[in-house]
């Protein structure tokens, strides 16, 4: 499946805290598989909603942490909330803009705005970099850690054969360069950790809803396949591998 080779620190031996952030469909995917795969670690998922329903046993254990990803404050507030739980030993940015109210991607030239954007860089590029300046101090400087965050092939300059959908493209392609940096930085001071730029392909989401028409059923993956197969990708990676695209089959996307 992947050709990365298998992680010498499986999650379900992992002990301390895994944080998804972005609670949408993937997220709770996510948080759903973890408790089966990695018991001992303490599962926190931040979003600016709680999305848990009331009386569900399955989000038992779970803990919500409010979270607004473009409000500097909130971004400030989420380290010290941090300190109250064990140490951290796995992040998963989830969170994504595709579209919404007077948002859509662009066919042509002609509907790029600056508005838009300037929406679709705040989630989609500077959001997984203010995320990780804000849970640094929360990461071990000398333990095995993963910080994930999706981006989309889109993103991929070199994959790029198509044209179109400008914001989204581009925002994904600067995430993408943003955490390749931050893996070097974090490769002299934290040299076990593993940073991953993650493609989950497409997915049955709000995100990717009016795109799927044209999608045959077996290259749309439901939530909880994809998360397993982002769970895959990651404990197949080493901290020599920090800093690469992955799509969901452990295959390298260029750049």
């Amino acid at each position: 499946m992947s050709s990365a080779p298998p992680c010498p620190n499986p999650l379900h031996a992992w002990q301390g805290s895994a944080l998804v952030v972005g609670c949408g469909g993937i997220g709770q995917a996510l948080l759903q598989e973890l408790t089966r795969r990695a018991p001992q670690l303490q599962l926190l998922g931040a979003s600016r909603r709680d999305w848990r329903r009331t009386g569900d046993a399955s989000w038992q254990g779970v803990s919500h942490l409010p979270l607004d990803l473009v409000d500097d404050g909130s971004l400030a507030q989420l380290g010290p909330t941090l300190g109250a739980f064990p140490p951290l030993r796995l992040v998963i940015h989830t969170a994504g803009l595709l579209h919404g109210p007077g948002l859509q991607p662009e066919k042509r030239l002609s509907q790029v705005s600056r508005a838009a954007l300037e929406q679709s860089f705040a989630v989609n590029a500077f959001a997984p970099l203010l995320l990780a300046q804000a849970v640094d101090p929360a990461l071990p400087a000398q333990a095995p850690f993963h910080f994930a965050s999706l981006s989309a092939r889109v993103g991929s300059i070199g994959d790029n054969h198509l044209g179109g959908w400008y914001a989204y493209r581009a925002a994904k392609a600067a995430q993408n360069q943003l955490l390749r940096t931050l893996a070097l930085e974090w490769r002299r001071r934290k040299p076990q950790g593993c940073v991953s730029l993650l493609h989950p392909g497409t997915t049955a989401t709000a995100l990717s809803s009016p795109f799927q028409a044209g999608v045959a059923p077996e290259k749309l993956f439901s939530p909880a396949r994809a998360a397993r197969q982002l769970l895959d990708v990651l404990e197949g990676l080493t901290p020599e591998q920090s800093g690469q695209f992955w799509a969901w089959d452990g295959q390298p996307i260029p750049w």
